[in-house]
């Protein structure tokens, strides 16, 4: 089966995203990931940028990695040193080819560059150093032209080209006839380099694997400058489960790695978000998460299931949820209910669902013990006893949480970047680290200084059962507290009825 490598450039082009500055400590977590998903080949940094990233790229180069390390280099000497003095395993340079980018920064004759081009690779490959060589904006570049270059750094001795769509202009039928026409004339490996300014980085990368490229270029969520590069996820579920060739990437561990990046670079992926987002494998509609329930190929794509990449199904309860799903969530959390009240509460929730509510899986819940005339407090794991928040300008944010958790007093105590994120964390340990909070919102009630608060939360466990809940107060901190331990309490009452 023909494999097509992948090589991430999460910390060189993936750290351009304007606002990301990844410290050495988050660059190695980055690294040591990628290498655990299997990609081949990490982009680890541009050397010679500064002192700092020339250190970051030397010291991911000494980790030991399965995955190859590179280094990116413009045609400079100086670069180019500074790259195979980091002990890079690949060095990557580049050059502008378009007539817009040679008339206005090369300000060379096409000659001269195609010169400066062949010098590099046979100065590096003199090093015993392997070479990638990208023609930069490729895809505003005359195919002849391109043509002429990659032939000759191929003769120089280049182990591999790269095809960069630099400002995101290709769509996929003239990438799939660039990459096609390429391949015909060289023998040397293709990779491609896809940028996002029209949302088609992973369609074209897809095209180009698709006419003949042998290796990929992406970041993990798609990060990179202006509109981001081609998704690690969503590229290598393509051309894996829809083309059917093969990666060396672990899939399993596809969430794992977007959920770091999300948390390191603080941009955070929306729900929609492809393959790894939150609402990736959720079903809220009552036709979907029956048909789900039942087969879930019906309304998933099915040449891909939650396990294979490491996420879980999600059923969400909303005014579109139907009978089956709203069953379904009950009988989970222990309770069995008739089809009389099961109707008035599918009622209940498309009624608050049109008034523009949120229906929480308590709010459900709630609304069948108080049809079925049994209201359950007596079943609580956690009950509240005290709750201590610090915090000001000079005071890091510090929560004491006093509670009876299944019936022996506990005290946990953590810190967060605020009162909220410290109170949050200290319930969470109150159970362990295996809670996971993947929601949190807050919508005021009432206007003013006093105003009333609702919180609204999903808590996770590691097993990816989820449960949303609500807490109302005029004290912010107490309603998320108050959120917090309604959605554990009823989290661990569907686990212990599993």
């Amino acid at each position: 089966m023909r494999t097509v490598k992948v090589f991430d450039t999460t910390l060189r082009d993936g750290e351009q995203t304007p606002g990301i500055s990844f410290p050495l400590s988050y660059k190695i977590q980055i690294a040591k990931q990628l290498d655990k998903l299997g990609v081949d080949i990490i982009e680890a940094g541009f050397p010679a940028a500064t002192q700092g990233e020339f250190d970051a790229v030397k010291e991911i180069a000494s980790l030991g990695l399965d995955s190859k390390v590179c280094g990116l280099a413009r045609l400079v000497k100086h670069d180019i040193d500074r790259a195979i003095q980091a002990d890079v395993d690949m060095v990557h340079i580049f050059i502008s080819t378009s007539k817009i980018q040679i008339e206005h920064t090369v300000k060379k004759s096409r000659e001269e560059i195609v010169e400066m081009a062949v010098e590099g690779v046979e100065y590096i490959k003199s090093h015993g150093v392997e070479c990638m060589f990208s023609a930069m904006d490729a895809t505003r570049t005359e195919v002849e032209y391109l043509k002429t270059i990659y032939k000759a750094v191929e003769e120089a001795g280049v182990d591999i080209v790269n095809v960069p769509d630099t400002v995101g202009v290709a769509t996929p039928f003239t990438m799939y006839e660039l990459i096609r026409e390429l391949r015909e004339h060289l023998k040397v490996p293709i990779d491609v380099h896809c940028h996002n300014d029209f949302g088609l980085a992973v369609a074209n990368t897809y095209a180009a694997v698709k006419a003949g490229a042998d290796e990929v270029q992406v970041t993990v969520n798609g990060i990179g400058e202006r509109a981001g590069n081609a998704s690690l996820a969503e590229v290598v579920m393509l051309i894996t489960a829809v083309e059917g060739l093969k990666t060396n990437i672990k899939t399993e561990y596809l969430v794992e790695t977007a959920r770091l990046v999300e948390r390191l670079s603080g941009i955070k992926l929306p729900p929609n978000t492809p393959i790894v987002g939150e609402n990736a494998f959720s079903h809220e509609s009552g036709i979907h998460a029956h048909g789900v329930l039942s087969e879930a190929a019906t309304f998933e794509p099915g040449l891909i299931t939650p396990e294979m990449v490491g996420h879980r199904r999600r059923i969400v309860i909303g005014k579109h949820a139907g009978r089956h799903q709203i069953k379904k969530m009950l009988e989970d959390a222990g309770y069995a209910v008739s089809e009389d009240i099961l109707t008035k509460i599918v009622e209940k929730v498309k009624e608050l669902g049109d008034k523009g509510k949120k229906v929480t899986d308590l709010d459900v819940i709630t609304l069948a013990e108080v049809l079925m005339g049994e209201v359950r407090k007596e079943e609580r794991a956690i009950i509240l006893d005290e709750a201590t928040v610090l915090t000001g300008n000079r005071i890091t944010p510090t929560a004491v949480i006093n509670a009876e958790v299944d019936g022996k007093k506990r005290v946990t105590s953590a810190i967060g970047v605020g009162p909220v994120d410290a109170a949050l964390k200290a319930v969470a340990e109150l159970v362990g680290k295996s809670i996971r909070i993947t929601e949190f919102r807050m919508d005021a009630i009432t206007g003013g200084s006093d105003a009333l608060a609702e919180v609204y939360v999903t808590v996770e466990d590691e097993d990816g059962r989820s449960f949303t809940a609500r807490g109302a107060g005029a004290d912010i901190v107490m309603a998320s507290i108050d959120a917090v331990i309604n959605a554990v309490n009823y989290l661990m009452k569907m686990r212990k009825n599993r």
